[in-house]
């Protein structure tokens, strides 16, 4: 009897959209490790709260909370951005707030990336108005050349280039997140989904 043909995963089908690997998993994990060594180090006895975007920061988060090893406390808000210039202008509407109050503790605002900043400028401003301690920011990636302006980010993990990329929380169409590693996407596979390719964030 002839074996039967080993099934394609749905990881399978991702894959033949990416073009190539920039940044793979395991260096992924080393750097975050790095970056949970550090915040550990510079939060010490300050009992901070991490606060995220929903919905791709998760995976960096959870990983980075496991690579932290102080007391720490988590939270996540929601945006959506709207109006016909919503990615250039960062026009913003929370759609989950807090749950715990910000007032005089030390902030770690979590990013899985950072790219125009305008929307994190909008909710910078946001959280300032709650008078925390302290308030820095922590991305695992950043794209400094799409910045309008200039942006304080105390923890930084990768420098990404002008490319589309998809992976590790970072999604085109709701799709890839799950990829472990981050890479470039086809073309191809961004005309298919037919959807404008613009900032994450």
């Amino acid at each position: 009897m002839a074996s039967e043909l080993p099934q394609r995963n749905a990881l399978d089908e991702l894959m033949e959209d990416i073009a190539e690997v920039l940044i793979s998993q395991e260096q992924i994990q080393a750097r975050v490790a790095a970056m949970g060594a550090q915040i550990s180090a510079d939060y010490a006895g300050k009992d901070p709260l991490l606060v995220g975007v929903l919905r791709g920061v998760f995976m960096f988060m959870a990983d980075l909370v496991r690579a932290i090893t102080i007391p720490i406390m988590v939270d996540f808000i929601g945006i959506t951005r709207y109006g016909p210039s919503a990615r250039t202008q960062g026009v913003v509407r929370f759609t989950k707030d807090l749950e715990m109050s910000i007032q005089g503790r030390h902030v770690l605002f979590i990013e899985d990336v950072i790219d125009t900043g305008l929307s994190l400028r909008y909710i910078l401003r946001s959280l300032e108005t709650r008078d925390p301690a302290s308030l820095k920011v922590c991305a695992l990636f950043s794209k400094p050349h799409t910045r309008l302006f200039d942006l304080e980010i105390a923890y930084t993990g990768f420098v990404l280039p002008d490319r589309f990329v998809v992976g590790y929380g970072l999604d085109y169409d709701e799709r890839y997140r799950n990829l472990p590693f981050v890479g470039v996407l086809k073309e191809e596979a961004i005309t298919r989904r037919r959807l404008p390719v613009g900032p994450h964030a």
